[in-house]
């Protein structure tokens, strides 16, 4: 906040001091000129504006992290010496204070005041400490606020892109195309094909706004999709995945390995003609998560500089993760040797605390 605002707020209180001291004089017969009155208490509280702005700049972090431990460790004593050098200089401005009293040197006019002002003074301390503790509350409660509203806008956003993603014409079009040639040869398999589709499409919509899912759902997620796009590329692209077993109750945003995967199909394995693989792998390193999708398709020098969705879908990533684990989690996309280019994504690694029972195909190649 601006010096103005604490100096402003501090002189206008000691204005009104000053005018209730006037009217309790008249009231108790005894005779002090307004005007000098308005000096004192003015000045007295421009020196603690003045004092509480300096102390919101350099201290405010103190303040809202303050244990009790480090109030009456540090605090309480610096509360007592804020009191004594405020009196310190007021007694220096107004040397014909205190009024209707002998003149005293400065060091006993010293002493006098704070016999009867040092409590004040440590109190006024005290209460600019818990307003501005509370102020941090406020804020800190304002932030939270804004950052949990866009996060979930983000959330939405990228539920929206996922179902965009599965709308898409082009994809439904060869899909049901693949659906229509199996009807011919397989009807099994067309029959399994037509159901994977659905599930995936009605996974989707069901999971509504949840923030956070366990490794094992978004996985199961994953699967569906990699198996429609297997028969999609069928013979084309090999899919490998490798999840750490004890990692399956590993919570991890919702939709955050799907924008990967469908970016590496989109801009790299979908341009070969056979040999494609695509490998997942999540692993722990300590108390982190590991998430890596690597594939070898046209590689980072040879992908389409005007792919738009690629820009938009790995953005979307990295955003979410910056809004859930601010500088507590990396990204990195790299070519790690010819045409093969991996996505590698840390996070935090948290477990959920009911333990996922049932089984998946993770692994299987």
């Amino acid at each position: 906040m601006h010096p103005a605002v604490f100096i402003g707020a501090a002189v206008s209180l000691g204005c009104l001091f000053a005018l209730q001291e006037w009217i309790s004089s008249r009231f108790w017969n005894y005779q002090i000129h307004l005007g000098l009155l308005l000096q004192a208490w003015g000045v007295q509280y421009f020196i603690w504006g003045v004092i509480c702005w300096v102390i919101w700049w350099k201290l405010n972090p103190q303040i809202n992290n303050a244990t009790l431990r480090t109030m009456l460790t540090f605090f309480l004593p610096l509360s007592i010496a804020v009191g004594v050098f405020e009196e310190m200089i007021w007694i220096l401005i107004f040397p014909t204070l205190p009024h209707g009293r002998p003149p005293m040197p400065y060091w006993r006019r010293l002493a006098f005041v704070l016999d009867g002002e040092m409590i004040d003074n440590i109190v006024l301390f005290w209460c600019a400490f818990f307003l501005f503790r509370g102020l941090g509350y406020y804020q800190r409660f304002r932030e939270k606020e804004r950052a949990e509203s866009q996060l979930q806008s983000q959330l939405v956003q990228a539920q929206m892109r996922a179902l965009r993603m599965q709308l898409n014409p082009h994809f439904l079009f060869n899909t049901m195309n693949g659906i229509s040639s199996l009807m011919r040869s397989d009807v099994q398999a067309a029959d399994l094909m037509l159901e994977q589709l659905s599930r995936l499409l009605r996974i989707t919509l069901h999971r509504g706004e949840a923030q956070f899912i366990t490794l094992s759902d978004e996985m199961e997620f994953i699967e569906m999709y990699l198996a429609m796009q297997d028969r999609r590329f069928a013979g084309r692209v090999r899919q490998q995945m490798s999840i750490d077993p004890h990692l399956h109750d590993a919570i991890v945003p919702t939709m955050i390995l799907q924008p990967i995967v469908e970016n590496a199909y989109a801009h790299g394995l979908s341009k070969l003609n056979s040999e494609g693989l695509l490998h997942i792998e999540a692993t722990a390193d300590g108390s982190r998560l590991c998430l890596s999708v690597t594939n070898n398709g046209l590689g980072l020098h040879l992908t389409p500089p005007n792919g738009k969705s690629k820009g938009v879908g790995l953005t979307n990533v990295q955003d979410r993760l910056r809004m859930h684990y601010g500088d507590n989690h990396s990204f990195s996309i790299t070519e790690i040797k010819n045409n093969t280019v991996q996505v590698i994504v840390t996070l935090p690694l948290q477990l959920s605390e009911r333990p996922i029972e049932k089984s998946t195909r993770y692994g299987v190649s």
